[in-house]
């Protein structure tokens, strides 16, 4: 890879306030620019914007992966491998509901990694990964 820039994500919520309270305070994310029907949070460096639609309502296909009901579409971001295990300890002291817990896939192998999956208060998917070897990334 050659430079890699943060992404822009906007994802409908249909509880703003709700939503930007979990991501502020859930996910410790840093609030930037708002106004009365959006608000733009720093996300690990990537720029994610919540943008309120009363009427989302998420209906969400799952993939069996690993023996585990994986939603789609989801997102997320890739972390370090210590700062995944701080993350997903945060987000047990938060008491965040999981879809799938953290758990290691592929243990000993190419593109062994952390996962773990969670919905946002409007029903978006989330998941958050690391990988022992980041060169790994894309490893087959």
């Amino acid at each position: 890879m050659a430079s890699l820039y943060p992404f822009h994500l906007a994802i409908p919520v249909n509880d703003l306030e709700k939503t930007k309270n979990f991501y502020q305070q859930t996910l410790g994310c840093n609030p930037g620019r708002n106004a009365e029907h959006w608000a733009d949070y720093n996300l690990f460096g990537h720029q994610l914007v919540l943008h309120f639609d009363p009427d989302h309502h998420p209906n969400l296909h799952h993939n069996k992966v690993d023996g585990h009901s994986v939603p789609v579409p989801h997102f997320g971001v890739v972390l370090g491998w210590n700062e995944f295990e701080k993350f997903a300890d945060l987000l047990k002291t938060k008491e965040v509901q999981f879809i799938i817990e953290p758990y290691r896939r592929f243990k000993g192998l190419a593109g062994e990694q952390m996962t773990m999956f969670f919905y946002d208060p409007s029903g978006n998917a989330l998941e958050f990964k690391s990988f022992k070897n980041p060169d790994q990334l894309f490893a087959r």
